[in-house]
């Protein structure tokens, strides 16, 4: 009976997309072969929103810590016996539970694999990123991590979403910017120059003008590796005009803020070397 239940598990049709499951048909989704059924059933208990209310408050807390490594024990053919788990701990109403999910999301998508990713894994990401910030910083903290796991064309649709990185719930939460450029730098790899131009440039001139200096400073770096990278690329038109750019927005500026502003990214990465070529 065991066999023909697991052959029934492991065959090629997605039983997890399927919502019409008897009572039976369920307790089948949930059935693997590596750990005892037993634990895993008890595992898969503890993470009812009932038991937290009336056993313990943090227990869905600890399931979501421990997911990635459930996951990673069963392996990824067995997902489906986590898939319905995760997205009930992800809509938890405790932030914390969404908010442990999401630091440790871009790992589950490298024991899952680009497909899984992309079909059970990018809903919940989409859905953190207009959380509260609390769970937003999660995923920012390891955006490199996860998007350079997706397909180009579905990494390229985030391009439009990274300037909402710009607002947070508290404007005093330098942090958030902070880390933002230091992804920003990462990501620099990923996409192509105009891509670049287009979209990650305007957010880097931003950052440099933040209020707070810590945040400045990352945000000089960016630039810098961003015209180092525009100029390797073909063509180098989008370095020509990111120079000019920097000429006209701060070295000719008016304030001396501003004209201090270009002598630090210089001083980042020797610009000048690329100013006068």
């Amino acid at each position: 009976s065991m066999d023909s239940t697991l052959h029934y598990i492991h065959n090629d049709s997605d039983l997890s997309t399927n919502s019409s499951f008897s009572p039976e048909e369920e307790r089948k989704s949930k059935v693997q072969d590596v750990v005892p059924q037993a634990l895993l059933d008890q595992y898969l208990s503890m993470t009812d929103p009932s038991r937290a209310q009336t056993v313990d408050t943090e227990i869905a807390k600890h399931c979501a810590y421990s997911l990635p490594g459930v996951a990673l024990t069963l392996g990824r053919q067995n997902w489906h016996c986590l898939k319905d788990t995760y997205e009930t701990l992800a809509s938890d109403m405790q932030w914390k539970v969404r908010r442990t999910l999401a630091f440790s999301i871009h790992e589950l998508a490298v024991i899952l694999g680009d497909q899984l990713t992309a079909g059970d894994l990018v809903p919940v990401f989409n859905g953190f990123l207009k959380d509260l910030d609390e769970v937003r910083i999660g995923v920012l903290k390891h955006l490199h991590d996860f998007l350079k796991l997706l397909h180009v064309d579905k990494r390229r649709e985030y391009l439009y979403q990274l300037q909402e990185f710009l607002v947070t719930d508290n404007s005093r939460n330098w942090r958030f910017r902070a880390e933002l450029a230091e992804q920003l730098i990462l990501l620099l790899d990923l996409y192509s120059a105009r891509d670049i131009y287009d979209y990650l440039r305007p957010i880097a001139f931003s950052l440099c003008a933040d209020k707070v200096s810590s945040v400045r400073w990352i945000s000089y770096k960016l630039v810098s590796e961003m015209v180092k990278k525009l100029y390797m690329a073909s063509p180098s038109t989008f370095v020509i005009d990111l120079m000019n750019e920097l000429v006209e927005k701060f070295c000719r500026c008016h304030k001396w803020s501003g004209r201090q502003t270009f002598v630090f990214i210089c001083q980042v990465k020797c610009l000048f070397v690329y100013i006068f070529l």
